[in-house]
C-alpha cells in the first residue's frame, strides 16, 4: 500500500518542522510523495534528495477560484522549485455552471505549464452531481490529466466509494483516480482501492501502513 500513498500536509499551521517531519516519515516508508502547499516545495525536495519518493504542489489551492494565468504561473513555480507532480483544484463555480470549455481550457494550461509531469485534478465532487463528474472525467482525460481527485479534504466532504467507482467508470485506463478526504484506516484505503483508487492522498499513511 505505501507505493499508492501521497504522505499529506496541506493546513495552515504547518511549520518547517511538520514538513520535514513529513519527508523523513515518507523516506522511511517508502511512499510514492509528500503533497505540501508551494512555500514548502523546495524544502520538502531537498529532504527527499535521493529517496524515491516524489514532492507533489498543489496549484489554486484549496478553492480553485483562481484565474487560469494564475494556476499556469504557479505551476511553472512550483515545477522550478523541483515539484514532480502537480495536484489542481479546478473553479468549482465554473463546474456549477456547465462551462466546461473554460474547465478544459483551465486543465489544459496546467498540463503544458507542469511539462510532462503528472497533473491530478480535484473537482471536490461533495459539490457536484453526478453527471457533472462524469463529464468532468471525460474533459480531464481529453486535457491530459494523469488522475481525476476527489477532495481537497477541506470541502463538505472528502473521498467516497461511490465517486471512486464512477470515476474509474468513466476515466480512460491511462487515467488515474486519486482518493483523498477522511482516509483515516487501512480499511477506508482499502475500501478506496477496492472502489478503483490508484493513488490515496492521506494525512495518516504512517497509521495506514502499520495497520498493514
Amino acid at each position: 500500500m505505501n507505493k499508492l500513498i501521497d504522505h499529506t500536509l496541506l493546513k495552515a499551521t504547518a511549520t518547517t518542522a511538520d514538513i520535514e517531519k513529513l519527508c523523513a516519515e515518507a523516506a522511511a516508508y517508502s511512499f510514492k510523495s509528500v503533497c505540501v502547499n508551494p512555500c514548502y516545495v523546495a524544502l520538502a525536495k531537498e529532504r527527499l534528495d535521493g529517496s524515491g519518493v516524489l514532492v507533489c504542489s498543489v496549484v489554486g489551492f484549496p478553492l480553485g477560484a483562481d484565474t487560469i494565468e494564475d494556476k499556469r504561473a504557479q505551476t511553472r513555480a512550483v515545477v522550478a522549485a523541483g515539484a514532480g507532480e502537480i495536484d489542481m483544484v479546478i473553479n468549482i463555480g465554473k463546474a456549477l455552471e456547465r462551462d466546461y470549455d473554460y474547465l478544459e481550457e483551465e486543465i489544459k494550461a496546467v498540463v503544458e505549464a507542469a511539462e510532462g509531469r503528472v497533473v491530478k485534478v480535484i473537482i471536490e465532487t461533495c459539490y457536484l452531481t453526478d453527471d457533472i463528474k462524469r463529464e468532468l472525467a471525460r474533459l480531464a482525460a481529453r486535457a491530459g490529466a494523469g488522475f481525476l481527485k476527489t477532495s481537497t479534504g477541506f470541502g463538505t466532504g472528502g473521498a467516497t466509494e461511490a465517486d471512486v467507482r464512477l470515476l474509474r467508470e468513466e476515466l480512460p485506463e491511462s487515467v488515474g483516480v486519486k482518493a483523498s478526504g477522511g482516509i483515516k484506516t487501512k480499511e477506508d484505503a482499502l475500501r478506496m482501492i477496492s472502489a478503483g483508487a490508484n493513488r490515496i492522498g492521506t494525512s495518516s499513511g504512517v497509521n495506514l501502513v502499520k495497520e498493514e
